[in-house]
Parts: C-alpha cells; structure tokens; sequence
C-alpha cells in the first residue's frame, strides 16, 4: 500500500507521516519545501496544491490520499486522482462544517471528493490547540503575557496529535468509508484557563491582559502569519465565512456548549489528549 500524504510537512500531517511509518506502509509525501521533511523512510516529490498539475507524478502507484484543503483547486485534484487509481481520499476539514459555518472553504474541498467514485472520510477538527502557540506564543515569549479580549470564553480545543490519529485510522481502515468525524477536546475550558495552563508548563508566570477586540486586532495584524491571517475573525470582526456580523463586533461563537462532544476516542479508542498535555509537550516552544 502506498499512500501519499499532502501537507505532509505540517503539524497534522507530520504526524500522520509519522503513524504511516510506524504502521509499515509506503508514505510518500507532496511538499513544496522538501528541506522539510523529516528524515525516514518516505519517498518525497515536489508539488503544490495550488498547481494541480504538480502532483501527476506524486500520484502514480498511490492507493490512497492524504488530501490538505485547498479549495481552489479541490475539483481537479480529485479528478487527477481517480485517474491515477487512488481509491480512498481523508479529508482534513473543519468542525465549523459541521455546524454550517463554513460554506466557502473546507466545505467545498468536501463536496469535491464526495462528488468522485472514492472511498472517503471527512475529518471535522473544532478549534486546533495549536493556535494559542501561533497567537500567544510570540508575547509569551518576549513578555510573559497574553493579551486577549475575550478570557472567558470557553470551548473544547482539540490536540493536533489527535486529528492525526482519526486521519491515520481512516487511511488504513476498512470501516471509516462514508464518515465525516466531527472533533473536540476532551474538556471545556476557558482562555484564561488555558494561558494558566502553559504558565505552569512553561514554570514562569504569565500575566493575562484583557484588551478590547480592537486592540487585540491591531495586534495580531502587527503580529503577522496565522494572527494576521484570523485577526478579523478571532476579534469578532468578520463571521467564519468572512460576512461583517453588524454594526459592532460580536464575541466568536465558543467552539463548543457543555455536554458531551465527539473526540478522538470515539474512532480510535483512546481518550482524547487534554489541554495540560498539549502546554506541557510544546513548554519549550513558549519558553523565551
């Protein structure tokens, strides 16, 4: 069997790189930026989403796919792929499918494989743990602080080694065909919870300033790459499709309301990973 993973070089799906390679199987991986890779066992090709005629030959001999959204482009990467014989393509998607948020960007990569004669399985992540490190990690690091404008709001962030782990069992398994697993974290939990977390992983205190959402704009704008690219969304600024939600900013929907919630556990059978593992495991990264 050999599987192609795309976006291989990223948080999931290094991962899911990672697991393949444990599990035996033939891993090759698309990357625009072979330098990359990890060194192992997997045949690298280069290629980019963006430009679907890249991944003609990463796609010859594969069984199945790995397939990072990139919704632009979603059609005819699917149509490449079914030419080439691969069977089964997992989707990294979104939980805001789930809830109908998203219409304009992981929905459509969704209904471009379900459209093909594939095998297919959906993976459905609620807000990624990980973006506290893109967000926070920067004034943590050269401050100890964490300015936020909304400190109390809860939701269920997810681990990103648990998405990997659903996206690992739906390429090998037999009985995922069909699925579209909607995933959170293990507990709700609050943002000021959260920076109270990574302060005892990283052992410094971290002060916690609340900051309207103009403010907290201004700054991830300033701040650049992932809180440049969400500032508007994250502040309350812009809806998930990206509409104005009025006349003034609205707090962001909590990813999740209290009660049980889908996790990695109901495919896998392992409990979920909680917030206290994730800060303990990336302290280094918060660590000045």
């Amino acid at each position: 069997m050999r599987i192609l993973v795309t976006g291989g070089t990223g948080n999931v799906g290094r991962s899911v790189v990672e697991q393949l390679v444990r599990a035996g199987v033939t891993v090759r991986v698309l990357t625009r930026r072979p330098s990359r890779l990890m060194p192992g066992p997997v045949e690298a090709f280069t290629g980019d989403l963006a430009d679907p005629q890249s991944l003609r030959r990463a796609l010859a001999g594969v069984d199945r796919m790995y397939l990072f959204p990139f919704p632009a482009t979603a059609p005819a990467v699917v149509r490449l792929a079914e030419r080439a014989g691969v069977r089964r393509i997992v989707t990294l998607s979104s939980g805001a499918v789930s809830t109908g948020y998203d219409t304009n960007f992981h929905l459509p990569v969704e209904q471009a494989v379900e459209r093909s004669a594939l095998e297919w399985t959906h993976v459905r992540p609620a807000e990624f743990m990980l973006n506290n490190l893109w967000l926070w990690g920067p004034s943590i690091r050269a401050e100890q602080v964490v300015r936020e404008p909304f400190p109390d709001r809860t939701g269920r962030p997810v681990h990103e080694r648990d998405i990997a782990d659903v996206a690992t069992a739906a390429l090998l398994g037999a009985e995922h065909h069909g699925a579209a697993y909607t995933l959170y974290g293990p507990e709700t939990i609050s943002r000021r919870d959260q920076v109270r977390l990574i302060a005892g992983a990283i052992g410094q205190e971290i002060r916690l300033e609340v900051v309207t959402p103009a403010r907290a704009r201004e700054l991830y704008l300033a701040q650049g790459g992932f809180a440049a690219a969400s500032a508007d969304f994250l502040t309350g600024f812009q809806t998930y499709s990206g509409d104005a939600p009025g006349p003034a900013p609205a707090e962001p929907q909590a990813a999740a309301a209290p009660g049980p919630m889908p996790t990695a556990a109901d495919v896998t059978g392992t409990p979920a990973r909680p917030f206290a593992a994730w800060a303990r495991e990336h302290a280094d990264d918060f660590r000045g």
